[in-house]
């Protein structure tokens, strides 16, 4: 057994031009299953989303798609992939994504893929959790926004040791590794235990 039960997914509603990404889609899904894996993810059942959750569910491992009802009739073609959980906003989506997987992993993906994938930086960054986040860099897509970050240690903005929140790799198989094996180094700007305190003290009014 791996180091985690149950991995967030993030990527696109579509597919992208090109064969490769949708063939490291269904290579992440069958990586999973061989590790068994659940999958939690955005909830979609088309694009890269559809691949990744039908090899996962086809695979015997469990599925748990969450999405905003708004975009239910956007995002789910046909039937639902695995269990689905709705939900009213993009906050309480990435809300519960964070708080059921054990690491995070960003496929290619549009906008919403590349919030995501940041808020899970940030909120490493900040203390909010401490789980391993990687980008599966495939045909370069990531090359770009990798080298914003190094830019942004280059510039003063992004602490070096942030920059190490950040883990990438080319290939499936090769990217699960690194996060298994991952060790947070950076230096947290709040322990994230008093970030619990203070949602379990929210959570009280």
């Amino acid at each position: 057994m791996g180091r985690f039960k149950r991995v967030c997914v993030f990527c696109g509603s579509n597919s992208g031009n090109k064969k490769i990404f949708s063939d490291s889609a269904l290579d992440l899904g069958r990586e999973l299953v061989e590790r068994k894996m659940d999958l939690v993810y955005g909830g979609g059942s088309v694009g890269l989303m559809g691949l990744v959750s039908q090899t996962v569910h086809d695979g015997g491992c469990h599925v748990l798609g969450i999405i905003p009802k708004a975009l239910v009739p956007v995002e789910i073609s046909g039937k639902s992939v695995g269990e689905v959980l709705t939900v009213l906003s993009m906050h309480e989506r990435k809300a519960e994504m964070s708080s059921r997987a054990d690491a995070f992993i960003a496929l290619p993906g549009g906008y919403g893929t590349m919030e995501e994938l940041l808020e899970m930086i940030a909120w490493s960054h900040l203390g909010i959790h401490g789980k391993p986040v990687g980008v599966l860099n495939v045909d370069g897509y990531y090359d770009g926004l990798l080298g914003l970050f190094d830019k942004g240690v280059e510039e003063g903005f992004i602490n070096p040791s942030s920059r190490t929140i950040v883990v990438s790799a080319t290939t499936a198989a090769e990217l699960i590794n690194k996060l298994e094996e991952y060790i947070l180094q950076h230096h947290q700007v709040a322990p994230t235990q008093s970030w619990k305190v203070e949602e379990n003290h929210n959570a009280n009014f």
